[in-house]
């Protein structure tokens, strides 16, 4: 089994997505002994935002290393996902990855009768830390819209691990993140 762990927080080390994530995968490790896990941190090596070059593929580096963006995910059985809540949505180097990841003709495509995703049997488990509580409100775009690519590519089974109000007081963040690490065997054990 390949697992895809990509990384989006600029937080570093004191990141609730970062440690939510790892956590994920290292149950994945414990429950699937041999899998293999490629790492990829947007924050350190961010994958350029798309542009007229991007699309018209005139840059050769950029249109291969965009072909390896695409290949990384094309080729995980399981995406792993560290998307912290900013702004009500995502980061924007999550959001320029995900660009490279929904191409059409390869994760999508346009029919008569509308979009068909392509890109469907992977499963995708993303970690998410909010700084206040989110979860059903109606300036909740991180969830929705993550739901709604990962839907549009094809991909129907998309969980979610949690840790809100981290940013209310040191004991929030403590009781949030130790809930949602709490939450992640019981997430793993559902889908084995």
């Amino acid at each position: 089994m390949k697992v895809l762990h990509i990384d989006s927080s600029v937080l570093a080390d004191n990141s609730v997505t970062r440690e939510l994530s790892a956590a994920v995968v290292n149950g994945l490790r414990a429950q699937l002994p041999g899998v293999e896990v490629t790492y990829r941190d947007l924050d350190a090596v961010p994958v350029p935002h798309l542009s007229g070059k991007s699309l018209a593929k005139v840059d050769e580096l950029d249109a291969a290393a965009g072909e390896r963006v695409l290949q990384q995910f094309l080729d995980a059985d399981v995406v792993v996902i560290g998307a912290p809540m900013y702004n009500f949505s995502v980061p924007s180097t999550l959001k320029a990855w995900i660009d490279r990841i929904a191409v059409a003709g390869r994760t999508f495509r346009y029919t008569e009768a509308g979009p068909v995703g392509l890109a469907g049997g992977k499963r995708v488990i993303i970690a998410s830390g909010r700084g206040g509580i989110h979860t059903g409100s109606n300036v909740d775009f991180q969830e929705p819209f993550l739901r709604q690519v990962f839907a549009f590519l094809g991909i129907d089974t998309v969980e979610f691990v949690r840790a809100e109000g981290v940013a209310y007081s040191p004991q929030h963040r403590v009781d949030a993140l130790a809930g949602a690490l709490a939450s992640i065997p019981q997430l793993l054990a559902e889908a084995a």
